[in-house]
């Protein structure tokens, strides 16, 4: 199979390079540290010799964000060890390099083809490799098989979808979930997929989800979001509309029903907050038929007087937006499949609204829902309505807000867990 894999994997990484490609410049700054996504780490291989590097792999901004939090609970007891954290994505680098301590390397995890892997791997030479939520690429296991490396799986999460590919393609899959050492997961659901799909069971711990631990945190990245609105000209008693993690359809959906809802509530203010910021000219292309002023957050001071919108247009921003808002929607829940992580602005304590479509977060969903700490509507229509009811009923909003807030204590802990866990592991191993 892994003769296979790397003959096949050149070809459709051709034919797909120019979405690739595409995808990079797009996102933009994809010259920085791009020789790395072909595992030439330069100089790197020098500075960790002779080093016991653990090396953590995070695919993009929310790992990355859990991979900061746990390396801060794991450096006590690992003192001695060095730490490196892979990403794939130019936003997760951007994390990365705002929230690391500058003792811990970041690169890019390169393509996944056996010469860039094993270059990679040559290049760090890690002690033990730990995989933040189910990122599984085949070479990064079978360099670590043929280097008796351990590889261990934190905060996992296994959607219905990704269940499903997995399983289908369980003649690559299964061998490498069967050869993880260690599997820290979000709930028993987690559990019984993982082990469903070749994970020996008594490597699988519950350890919750480290999620609900960062979503208190203001992290290096907090805004002023107020004074951003007072530029604006947005008053502090105006009602805030925060449109958090939204894909294409959602924008244009918001904006169309806002005129709408100003017929009650006449200084109501949208901030939309597309997950991939990148789509911030499509989505301004998109809102001109509406006719709204929209301001964008990288450009205030051109600004058009009283905008009706402020387009956030930047990242790491979405958790001091949702600090200021009086209702909280979140995205990929009506025009597209799956859901936002709904964590963070139910630690903020807001009243949150989502769409029917959220099958990633089905379980953190159906503790807020079981708590009554947010409003699932059935589609635009019921949207519609919601939104105005909520706008103007102060009790429930703070009647769902504290139930949120409620539901994200409760869970508290998950980092601390995953990182005694992931200790003892990595301990007895060694042994």
């Amino acid at each position: 199979m892994q003769l296979l894999y790397n003959i096949l994997f050149p070809v459709f990484f051709l034919l797909s390079a120019p979405y690739y490609f595409w995808k990079l410049l797009r996102r933009g700054n994809w010259r920085e540290g791009f020789g790395q996504r072909f595992g030439g780490y330069g100089k790197l291989k020098q500075k960790l010799s002779g080093k016991k590097v653990l090396w953590l792999h995070a695919v993009s901004v929310g790992e990355a964000n859990l991979s900061v939090q746990l390396i801060e609970k794991l450096r006590a007891s690992f003192e001695g060890w060095t730490f490196v954290v892979s990403t794939t994505t130019t936003t997760g680098m951007g994390e990365l390099a705002r929230k690391l301590p500058a003792d811990v390397h970041r690169v890019y995890y390169p393509v996944d083809w056996l010469p860039f892997v094993r270059r990679a791997f040559r290049a760090l030479n890690p002690a033990a490799i730990v995989l933040v939520e189910a990122e599984i690429w085949p070479n990064l296991f079978w360099q670590a098989r043929g280097a008796d490396v351990s590889v261990h799986l934190v905060n996992a999460r296994l959607s219905e979808k990704s269940f499903r590919g997995y399983r289908r393609f369980g003649f690559l899959f299964r061998p490498l979930f069967a050869a993880l050492q260690s599997a820290g997961v979000h709930n028993e659901v987690d559990a019984k997929r993982l082990a469903e799909l070749g994970t020996d069971t008594t490597a699988i711990s519950v350890t919750g989800n480290m999620k609900f631990d960062g979503a208190f945190e203001a992290g290096a990245d907090a805004v002023d979001a107020r004074a951003l609105l007072r530029k604006l000209g947005v008053a502090d008693d105006a009602p805030v509309l925060v449109a958090g993690s939204t894909f294409d359809g959602e924008e244009i959906l918001l904006a169309e029903l806002l005129p709408r809802w100003r017929e009650a509530f006449p200084d109501l203010f949208l901030v939309l907050v597309p997950r991939h910021f990148e789509r911030a000219g499509a989505v301004l292309e998109q809102l001109k038929s509406t006719k709204l002023k929209v301001a964008r957050r990288t450009a205030m001071e051109a600004a058009p007087g009283n905008p009706d919108v402020l387009l956030v247009d930047s990242t790491g921003e979405l958790k001091s937006f949702f600090a200021v808002a009086t209702v909280v929607f979140m995205g990929k829940s009506i025009t597209a499949q799956g859901g936002q992580n709904p964590i963070e602005p139910a630690a903020a304590g807001r009243a949150i609204v989502f769409g029917p479509f959220m099958q990633n977060f089905r379980a953190v969903v159906a503790e807020l829902l079981a708590a009554k700490g947010a409003v699932q509507v059935a589609d635009e229509a019921e949207l519609a309505v919601k939104i105005p009811v909520l706008l103007g009923d102060l009790a429930q909003r703070e009647a769902l807000g504290a139930a949120a807030r409620g539901v994200v204590e409760a869970n508290k802990g998950a980092t601390q867990r995953t990182a005694d866990w992931l200790g003892q592991t990595l301990r007895a191993l060694a042994k």
